[in-house]
């Protein structure tokens, strides 16, 4: 399982979580790509990583779970991410589709040309650091060239769980909706497409200790079941 995400420059540095022994214990390597548009190298990792260069965020990704399968770490992968890094998902999915057994992909920034288009959106203007201003026709083309809705494409994807809450206020619900309608009408495989709207949650997930475990099996029981290992 290979988890990004790449955005703002947050460092996503590994730490022990309990949550993921139900994996280890049946084998599973956990890994997390250190990709420019964090700043796990500091300042110049995430300036390498969004506007004019924001491409090599998700090229980066690619190029880790590469590593993983000619190192022979893994022989497949599941991809994982969520908010920013769900935009990661689909853009690497739409680039590399074969690359990936699975994916799960929660509250998805999905739309960004869209959303980033509507200046209303109070989160909008403040993302123009991050991703630029589509108002301009040079930066239109280069967030249109990745962004995940736009580049769905006729071709098999992997096995999909896409989680959103209907009261995200940061990544909108029907994201998430349209860019799985999309994917339903134009793909070329009978591959698991799972979208749920969790109808009590926002950005970061239902809250309560117990519900936020019961999110983690939901994740746990797709993947292992794509890998016939549920039961």
């Amino acid at each position: 399982l290979l988890y990004g995400y790449g955005s703002y420059g947050d460092s996503m540095e590994p730490a022990f979580a309990m949550s993921r022994l139900p994996l280890l214990d049946r084998g599973w390597v956990w890994a997390i790509a250190h990709i420019r548009g964090g700043s796990e190298l500091g300042r110049r990792w995430y300036d390498a990583g969004r506007l004019k260069h924001k491409m090599n965020t998700f090229t980066d990704f690619i190029a880790a779970g590469e590593h993983l399968k000619a190192a022979g770490i893994s022989s497949e992968l599941v991809a994982m991410g969520g908010s920013a890094g769900g935009l990661l998902m689909g853009s690497v999915i739409n680039l590399r589709p074969d690359l990936w057994k699975a994916a799960f992909v929660g509250v998805p920034f999905v739309d960004v040309l869209s959303t980033m288009l509507d200046d209303t959106i109070p989160l909008t203007t403040g993302e123009y650091d991050e991703w630029g201003n589509p108002q301009e026709p040079e930066v239109y083309e280069r967030i249109r060239a990745y962004a995940p809705y736009e580049n769905v494409r006729a071709q098999d994807y992997p096995h999909l769980l896409v989680v959103a809450g209907y009261n995200d206020s940061r990544v909108q619900y029907w994201e998430a909706a349209k860019w799985v309608a999309k994917l339903r009408a134009t793909r070329t495989d009978d591959n698991l497409l799972l979208l749920k709207t969790e109808f009590g949650a926002g950005h970061g997930g239902m809250s309560g200790r117990y519900q936020a475990l019961k999110d983690v099996a939901l994740e746990y029981a797709f993947v292992l079941k794509v890998f016939g290992m549920a039961g």
